[in-house]
């Protein structure tokens, strides 16, 4: 039986931040916090009530600081410079353990996220479902067994409303697909099909995008040859499959050293 953590929630009121909340309730943990953006509607509502939830006595606040404060895990699926301030703030409030799902950070971003994994333990997952996570180390046992004759395409669709672009699951599928090959992403990655001389260029890993209504996630990545095409892929039914992967997250990082961690950990791929 895993202890019952204080954990507090960034962006609380939003689709996600929602499902992180019940998520938690859910799985027994106490809600100890949450955080929402400065001038939000939301800010001093409860917590509970603005998940579906019974009331929790606790409000949303517009400060981390506030939100944080004796909470052992923060869960952050926000946007990168939300992100980024919490991880100047958490440590110093002795929040030992962090879940990041937000995506679309920089180079330069992703460094401050591998700096502060020196004072606190950082799980950072482009995705937290377990099939998806399954599905990362099959494309990368894959792309190591398959010639770099194979093209790797990797499609994703998600609703209208997602914001960044290929998705934070994309990428993650295509570095796994690069290291099976034993090359950096940046490396193979191909520039978008567009404009009348767009020819694919050998060995690259292209992307595709859409977005579409209210697609939760979708993820296809496909190995082609010039005789046949494999494909592997994974859809999202139900958003929860996110949060409830974080939730376990958030438990096994709450009784790890500081360090900056991935899924494959959590799960032991």
């Amino acid at each position: 039986m895993t202890d019952r953590l204080k954990i507090a929630v960034a962006g609380c009121a939003g689709r996600m931040g929602q499902q992180l909340v019940r998520a938690g309730d859910q799985m027994g943990h106490q809600i100890s916090g949450g955080s929402e953006a400065p001038g939000s509607r939301y800010l001093g509502s409860d917590i509970g009530e603005l998940a579906g939830l019974k009331p929790l006595g606790i409000s949303a606040f517009a400060g981390i600081g506030e939100a944080a404060t004796g909470a052992q895990v923060w869960l952050d699926f926000t946007v990168p410079a939300a992100t980024l301030a919490a991880l100047e703030i958490l440590p110093g409030l002795g929040v030992n353990a962090m879940v990041i799902g937000t995506t679309g950070f920089s180079a330069e971003q992703g460094a401050v996220i591998a700096r502060t994994a020196e004072r606190m333990a950082i799980v950072q997952a482009g995705n937290f479902s377990l099939g998806v996570n399954l599905l990362e180390a099959l494309v990368r046992q894959t792309a190591a067994r398959l010639g770099a004759d194979w093209d790797i395409e990797i499609l994703e669709t998600h609703h209208k409303h997602k914001i960044d672009a290929p998705s934070g699951t994309a990428l993650m599928l295509g570095e796994a697909a690069a290291k099976g090959r034993g090359l950096a992403l940046s490396e193979l990655r191909s520039c978008p099909y567009d404009g009348p001389d767009a020819k694919r260029e050998p060995g690259k890993i292209g992307f595709s995008v859409r977005r579409s209504g209210g697609v939760i996630g979708e993820h296809d990545v496909s190995f082609g040859s010039p005789m046949e095409i494999l494909t592997l892929s994974h859809t999202a039914l139900d958003r929860s499959v996110f949060a409830h992967g974080a939730i376990k997250a958030a438990e096994w990082a709450a009784t790890r050293a500081p360090g900056l961690y991935g899924m494959d950990d959590v799960v032991g791929i």
